[in-house]
């Protein structure tokens, strides 16, 4: 094999895996030139250093939103620092993640086990990406909101590049008219962003947070030096407060204080009643 196919085929390696030169060569010497071998003896190098890192805690990264036909998919990817978040390769990784993301409707199992540009799996490529930059990296949450029963909406928060940022809220309505409220959807998606709801209406609410938040509340006007039964009263008022201040419909409205959610909806339908079906809302390394 002349120095020309060598240095070829050390530039080919390094174009699947993304490791140096040094490396590439190592591992074409090691399987005489094969080079499916050597990405294969390289990947499990790779996963060797990666491991090391993967006790690390990985809770900055990027949201990434993609839309197509009224359908849209949203997927977070969580690195260890913002440097590398910002990195190209990084960045690279995460736009073709978005695009598998949305083909396989957000179903984490199935975007782990495809094939992306360079013929490797997805879970190969993300070790081989930690491998490279030294950090660790997760494919951490996706979800998938589909065109039937309802009009979906996005917004995005500090974005780097078009559907790309920090923050991004996606939600499902009923009761869009074309042309007439449609501009509604992309601003309760800005309010979704800015308020942060736990969900829709208190039905919504996962039982034991509100008994969460009723335990500490107690405490908190006891410990205040307050009888228990004046307690119990104020904490029924404040409890009320929580789940409306964390209650999409029941929040006060981020362009209009004096109106909430609810009233914006009404204001806003057309032939039909305007309702809210679904939303989400990801910032990067939110609860990590």
């Amino acid at each position: 094999m002349s120095n020309k196919d060598i240095l070829d085929n050390i530039k080919k390696l390094r174009e699947l895996t993304g490791v140096g030169f040094k490396d590439c060569k190592s591992a074409l010497d090691e399987n005489n030139g094969n080079i499916e071998k050597s990405v294969e003896f390289l990947r499990k190098k790779g996963i060797a250093k990666a491991t090391k890192k993967m006790s690390r805690t990985a809770a900055e990264g990027l949201v990434l939103v993609k839309e197509n036909q009224g359908e849209i998919s949203i997927i977070e990817i969580n690195s260890e620092t913002d440097f590398v978040a910002k990195n190209s390769d990084f960045i690279s990784f995460c736009k073709e993640l978005s695009e598998i993301n949305f083909f396989n409707k957000g179903d984490l199992e199935k975007i782990n086990n495809s094939k992306m540009k360079n013929n490797i799996l997805v879970k190969d490529n993300l070790v081989n990406l930690i491998a490279k930059i030294g950090e660790k990296i997760t494919i951490r949450r996706s979800q998938f909101f589909d065109s039937s029963n309802g009009s979906n909406f996005f917004y995005v928060h500090s974005a780097i590049e078009k559907n790309i940022g920090k923050i991004i809220s996606v939600v499902k309505l009923d009761g869009i008219t074309k042309g007439k409220n449609d501009d509604i959807g992309s601003k309760i998606s800005m309010h979704i962003t800015a308020s942060n709801p736990l969900a829709i209406d208190k039905d919504g609410i996962n039982k034991s947070i509100i008994e969460k938040e009723l335990e500490i509340i107690k405490a908190e006007i006891i410990n205040s030096g307050k009888p228990k039964e004046i307690a119990e009263k104020i904490s029924n008022g404040k409890i009320s407060k929580f789940v409306n201040d964390n209650t999409l419909l029941n929040q006060i409205w981020i362009m209009d204080p004096e109106k909430k959610v609810s009233d914006i909806l009404k204001e806003n339908k057309t032939d039909k009643d305007l309702k809210i079906l679904d939303f989400v809302r990801y910032k990067v390394g939110e609860g990590v």
